[in-house]
């Protein structure tokens, strides 16, 4: 918010505000990950005035914090997906390679973008397909785990101030983390991007 506050009152042009992510409006306020509810501070504070343009670009998550281990959501030495809520559960990622060239493209697009908020995707995935993408790539099988939204709920209780705890219990709902990738602006204008099994040959296959 202060960062946001301080655009206005310089009064800038243009602002693209820190919203790389998911979509925080359909997630919605009082979530398991409170500082959301910051995110959507800054973005009534932008809706609320008119001088400066504003552009927001939603991500997904980083693809590379699928892999990460503090995650927990591959564990690679043990070959397992951890699927958050269910296999089914979907979630949109992107490199912040492409997150970057992205934000370039639409930052000097025609016609000007402006007051919106703008959809990027480098693939759209279920943990179901995570993992059968991980055997097709790496040519070993995964074992499949679940850790149900009521089970990460309660590991956050035990730990009311774990952000990782609460970065889980919001993707297990699976609300505002995956949007369809044919509607996002790099489908759209056929802006390539790494996709999940481009990245998981360049950086773990082999």
């Amino acid at each position: 918010m202060k960062v946001a506050q301080a655009a206005l009152q310089a009064r800038l042009p243009r602002y693209f505000p820190w919203q790389f992510g998911v979509d925080f409006d359909v997630i919605g306020r009082g979530s398991p990950q409170d500082i959301f509810d910051s995110q959507l501070d800054v973005r009534d504070l932008l809706r609320s005035q008119d001088q400066t343009e504003w552009v927001i670009i939603s991500t997904g998550m980083f693809m590379n914090y699928l892999f990460e281990p503090g995650s927990g959501m591959v564990d690679l030495p043990n070959d397992t997906v951890n699927a958050l809520g269910s296999l089914e559960t979907a979630v949109t990622v992107t490199t912040p390679e492409g997150i970057g060239v992205l934000t370039a493209d639409i930052l000097f697009a025609e016609p000007r973008i402006r007051n919106e908020i703008v959809y990027l995707a480098g693939d759209t995935i279920t943990y179901g397909e995570l993992a059968e993408t991980l055997e097709t790539v790496l040519e070993r099988p995964f074992r499949r785990a679940v850790w149900t939204v009521p089970a990460l709920l309660d590991e956050l209780a035990a730990d009311p101030d774990n952000m990782t705890r609460k970065y889980r219990a919001v993707f297990a709902r699976g609300r505002g983390v995956a949007w369809a990738k044919d509607d996002t602006y790099n489908a759209r204008h056929a802006i390539p991007v790494t996709d999940l099994r481009q990245w998981v040959k360049e950086n773990l296959a082999g």
